[in-house]
């Protein structure tokens, strides 16, 4: 069998979203202070886990993959106590289907057994380990790294009604119980009420409230915020009382734990589906934060048959709800201006909470979109955090109106530099025609530093912004005359930073050319275009020369983005930025691997790869056939030309079926294009 070998491309973007995950984590688990949301962090370690399981080369002992998030922050103010067992997270899907897929990996794994679920809220709290020895509470362990954990003892033991020694006889000598500690929303509501009085800052959630609280040094201050706790998991050394998950929750209750009243019994997947839908739609009624449901095999010794991975159990799987909505008001409507010059107009709100964070701002698009939706300065409105940072507005309450809203009317002039706004006919954006508006002009340096673009990861915007104001840019050509000492002498920039900045913006010399004419910011040319752009030139002065017409016929490139090419490389301050990028020494000519094939018999197919390819990584047989001529793509619609399925193949493949496109195995494709292949 022939073992995919790894792209260098692939290699990289894993270390890369090795690199990300880990920052995210310290940020969630260790400061309690989360940059994304939960969605698009799973995002991220979807892709990780995609790429690990297309290579498994790529899969290290030190891959988030294969560890929990977070550390154990041991010092002088708490011990940390290793974990008897790992603490594990969970595999998580924000779809039904997904659901089903688990439930028939469960029936196989448990080789014709019957079984039943126990589902129960997933509160998005803070996880914590209480141990007891001889029926007393001698320890609690925050999550940690998963392997050891904080001891915060003196702060578990203010919350009301918790245990510190456990009824009954004959208990074993020693018994740990996980669960997770958290804030009413009511009572959250309340120490934010009594901060605003006070003049402090508003605590953002409750989740990140919780853990500072679990972290305070002084038991007398933690003790004034009234946390809740509620236990899902007991084990032993010893024998428990107790074979299922259901009675374990009813022994917790017995031993005088708060009660889940929440948690139910289910005798297959269909109830379990019931259950997820019936608490998605009551969420906002419960009365704490609570982003989703996880669903556990009852009886421990199935478990046990089933097993777990270095990570996540294979017994259990955590249900994600879909987007919260709230209402709040618009306070004001501000504008954005682009690095095409496009005016973004912008939602003020009243913050309020959603999906853990506190909402304060959100897009409105264009001005067509605030007359759609009728929106008015001073109206109630209804967000939505659809795994954005920055939610969405779905529509206005009119009937909450009290009569002094007001309409908004877009300006006649740029908010930054203060020149005519224009507006196109068939276009929906204004735009400040102005290419040296200072807003413009900091907006593309950020989108050619950007990951697609020229990939320059400490030229973030704060320091885009310091450069310009000191005047050592006016451009992003100018990023390739800087020199360490200039950025070493920037307020805040510490000499070892500057030289990574210097030595980013080196290697940055060497990107692609399809990279390149993507961060240029031509408009309407995104990264798709410009790997087009790229296979079909050999250099950037060739597609400079290139005429309407010519560009035109290119299969992809239609007459809008043909003009905008035309009218970029017509204007002589983009040339005179071009010629500065080539003394600079970036690459301008197409690299050896952008070269297209000779031949392309697949032009106008969209090809679909899922499932485990034995010959292939994923990426590298959606390459072959884009030198081929055709497009790959990650889902399946009525337009898509083959399914190419490998084993284990899921979601896509049944959707392939229902829509009648072509599904061929591994056997097939090499096949076809075997005669292609040189």
């Amino acid at each position: 069998m022939k073992k995919a070998s790894v792209p260098a491309e692939a290699q990289k973007r894993a270390l890369e979203l090795q690199k990300i995950i880990r920052h995210h984590d310290k940020l969630y688990y260790d400061q309690a202070k989360p940059e994304i949301t939960d969605l698009e962090y799973d995002r991220l370690y979807r892709e990780l886990k995609d790429l690990e399981a297309e290579y498994p080369s790529l899969k290290t002992k030190d891959s988030p993959t294969q560890k929990v998030g977070g550390t154990a922050t041991s010092g002088k103010h708490f011990q940390t106590l290793p974990h008897r067992l790992p603490m594990l997270s969970l595999d998580n899907t924000y779809s039904l289907e997904e659901l089903k897929e688990f439930d028939e990996r469960v029936k196989k794994g448990l080789e014709g057994q019957k079984y039943e679920y126990v589902c129960e809220l997933k509160i998005d709290g803070v996880s914590i380990e209480l141990i007891y020895e001889k029926g007393e509470l001698v320890h609690a362990l925050t999550r940690g790294d998963g392997e050891k954990g904080d001891d915060v003892l003196r702060n578990i033991q203010n919350i009301p009604g918790l245990p510190t020694k456990l009824k009954g006889s004959n208990l074993p000598d020693r018994i740990e119980i996980r669960g997770e500690v958290f804030f009413t929303l009511k009572d959250f509501e309340a120490i934010n009420e009594d901060r605003e009085e006070k003049g402090l800052p508003l605590f953002a959630n409750p989740r990140n409230t919780a853990a500072g609280t679990l972290k305070t040094v002084d038991p007398k201050e933690s003790a004034k915020k009234p946390l809740h706790i509620l236990l899902y998991y007991v084990f032993s050394p010893d024998k428990l009382p107790f074979d299922t998950q259901q009675e374990s929750l009813q022994w917790l209750k017995k031993m005088g734990f708060p009660e889940d009243a929440h948690f139910r019994l289910v005798k297959n997947i269909d109830q379990v589906h019931d259950y997820c839908e019936e608490y998605q739609s009551k969420r906002g009624t419960i009365g704490f934060d609570c982003d989703g449901v996880v669903l556990k095999i009852d009886r421990f010794d199935q478990r046990q048959k089933l097993g777990e991975t270095t990570k996540i159990p294979r017994w259990a799987i955590a249900f994600k709800f879909a987007a919260q909505k709230a209402e709040t008001t618009l306070k004001a409507i501000t504008l954005q201006v682009g690095r095409t010059g496009a005016i973004t107009p912008v939602a003020e709100l009243e913050p309020v909470q959603l999906e853990g964070t506190t909402v304060s701002r959100a897009t409105l698009h264009n001005e067509d979109e605030i007359k759609r939706k009728d929106l008015r300065v001073g109206d109630r409105v209804i967000v939505e955090k659809g795994g954005l940072v920055i939610p969405k507005v779905l529509r206005s309450l009119p009937e909450k109106r009290k009569g002094n809203e007001k309409a908004f009317k877009m300006p006649s002039e740029c908010p930054v530099c203060g020149s005519k706004l224009e507006r196109e006919e068939d276009e929906a954006a204004w735009r400040c025609e102005n290419a040296a508006c200072e807003a413009q002009v900091e907006r593309r340096i950020e989108h050619f530093c950007g990951r697609d673009a020229m990939d320059i990861r400490g030229a973030g915007p704060a320091v885009v912004k310091q450069l310009l104001a000191e005047k050592l840019i006016k451009d992003y050509a100018d990023l390739y005359a800087l020199k360490k000492s200039d950025v070493a002498e920037m307020e805040r920039k510490a000499e070892k930073s500057a030289e990574n900045l210097i030595g980013q913006i080196d290697d940055s010399r060497k990107r692609t050319l399809g990279r390149l004419l993507f961060a240029l910011g031509i408009r309407h040319v995104g990264v798709h275009v410009a790997e087009i752009l790229a296979m079909r030139y050999k250099d950037i002065w060739a597609v400079g020369e290139a005429s309407e017409e010519e560009l035109t016929a290119i299969d992809g490139i239609g007459p809008i983005v043909a003009h905008s090419i035309v009218n970029f490389f017509a204007n002589k301050t983009n040339l005179k930025i071009i010629d500065k990028l080539d003394k600079g020494g970036v690459n301008l000519k197409r690299l050896k691997e952008e070269e297209p094939s000779g031949e392309q018999p697949f032009a106008g197919q969209i090809y679909v790869f899922t499932g485990e390819l034995k010959n292939y990584g994923r990426k590298e047989a959606e390459d072959i056939v884009k030198k081929l001529g055709a497009k790959a793509s990650g889902s399946v619609s009525k337009l898509t030309t083959y399914v190419v399925a490998g084993e284990a193949a899921g979601s896509k493949l049944k959707k392939a079926k229902e829509l009648g496109v072509t599904v061929m195995d591994e056997a097939e494709f090499q096949k076809m294009i075997g005669k292609y292949k040189k």
